[in-house]
């Protein structure tokens, strides 16, 4: 990854409103990998990644930071949630398991790279086996004429395939049975996953080709993905995969909260809270964890944490882990103009989103400026009454305003609907004002 921290701030901007704080110390993590991939083996060992805590209620753009650091990055990236593991001994998820997603998603990363470098000759192949399919061989030993002539009318047949004109034609074509869907699992352990191999072999379930008769266009994608197998070089994508996964792995451990002991609480021996934070620990500070391609050293993958705490501080977490989390970057509330700005601003807005839902029924939504500050004006008003949910208010209120004219969007073809404050008043007020109605519906 190249971009400069400017760059990623620049590029976070276009969907995220406000978080500055949160968006630098994010790009400049980001960066210090790319530069310490330039320095000496020697030097390269030494320098850490900073680990983040991000804290901040619900809604201020923590889990969308990552879910655009996702689209962003060449890199490996896994989301996870905390909540979800149990410590070791009790039934549930370890938190090894999330290195082993990260690298799962790595050789996904790497493998993907590696067909697009083959894209021309996986679709050599694909054309190959189709027109062999609706071309009848030439026998052995035809006259040079009878050869050239085959070649004209396999290039004609390449030209017409490549034009989709042969897209509805039905072929039968043998293809390679993979795996079912599932099984193929590198975040399961890996002595069960080398078990499931095994028995899979015994059983004959992988590799064995079947005879489907299917629609040209359908074959294309079948056999696309069968000789993107065949010609991935897997131990250089292990290799590769590793080594990405090792220095350019970035894990994204959301609700971190939920395992954090509030001191308030009567029992601290919770299996899935503070268990989890000793089983947490190494794998933050460094360790080697096994999985099914290879053990992974965790030393210098970058981990950044987010949570709300409102029923806990990030002092509840183990002293030793809060020290594994030295940057830590607290995300602002958001009143009343970052709303209007959120309704606005960002790339593909809530706003424009509805305007584009209702295009594809023929109907034009157009949203007048007053209307937009008084959503956003009701929306800070009930976050001020009710608990604070942040930018997610803006689905309820806009939901609830547009919600007849949804329902009622086939009478209205053709037409150009403005939404104005009047008819957000008329859908709204009335709600607001009851607290216990409001707590209900918005």
């Amino acid at each position: 990854m190249t971009l400069t921290p400017k760059e990623i701030v620049a590029y976070l901007d276009e969907y995220i409103i406000g978080q500055l704080d949160a968006k630098k110390a994010i790009a400049v993590a980001l960066r210090n990998r790319t530069r310490r991939m330039k320095l000496s083996a020697e030097l390269q060992e030494e320098i850490m990644p900073k680990n983040i805590l991000m804290i901040g209620s619900t809604g201020v753009g923590k889990t969308e930071i990552a879910r655009r650091l996702t689209k962003m990055m060449n890199l490996p990236f896994v989301k996870v949630e905390a909540s979800k593991y149990t410590e070791v001994g009790f039934v549930g998820r370890d938190v090894e398991s999330m290195v082993r997603d990260l690298m799962l998603a790595s050789i996904n990363l790497i493998k993907e790279e590696h067909k697009e470098k083959n894209k021309e000759a996986i679709d050599e192949r694909v054309e190959k086996k189709i027109i062999e399919k609706l071309l009848p061989p030439i026998p052995k030993g035809a006259s040079s004429e009878k050869q050239n002539e085959y070649k004209r009318s396999f290039q004609r047949m390449q030209e017409k395939l490549r034009a989709g004109d042969m897209d509805e034609l039905k072929i039968e074509v043998s293809i390679e049975q993979t795996s079912p869907e599932g099984l193929d699992n590198g975040s399961l352990p890996p002595e069960i996953a080398k078990a499931q191999e095994s028995f899979m072999q015994i059983l004959g379930g992988r590799n064995k080709p079947v005879k489907k008769e299917m629609r040209v266009k359908d074959a294309k994608r079948a056999l696309r993905a069968e000789a993107s197998e065949q010609l991935l070089d897997m131990e250089a994508v292990k290799t590769e995969a590793k080594q990405r996964c090792e220095n350019g792995g970035i894990i994204f451990i959301d609700e971190i909260d939920k395992i954090a002991v509030s001191s308030k609480s009567q029992s601290r021996q919770d299996p899935s809270k503070e268990g989890v934070q000793r089983d947490l620990l190494p794998i933050v500070e460094g360790s080697d964890v096994q999985t099914k391609y290879g053990i992974v050293k965790t030393d210098h993958i970058l981990f950044i944490a987010a949570g709300a705490f409102h029923l806990s501080k990030p002092s509840d977490l183990i002293p030793e882990l809060q020290g594994r989390f030295p940057l830590r970057v607290e995300l602002e509330s958001l009143d009343e103009e970052v709303l209007y700005k959120i309704l606005t601003q960002p790339k593909h807005s809530l706003l424009k989103q509805y305007e584009a839902l209702m295009k594809t029924e023929d109907l034009e939504l157009i949203f007048d400026n007053d209307a937009i500050r008084t959503i956003a004006k009701i929306s800070q008003k009930a976050n001020e009454k009710m608990e604070d949910i942040g930018a997610r208010r803006l689905h309820t209120v806009l939901e609830k305003v547009l919600e007849d004219i949804s329902f009622e969007a086939d009478l209205h073809k053709g037409e150009t609907l403005h939404v104005d404050s009047k008819l957000v008043h008329e859908k709204l007020d009335d709600i607001v004002e009851h607290d216990e109605i409001a707590r209900y519906i918005l």
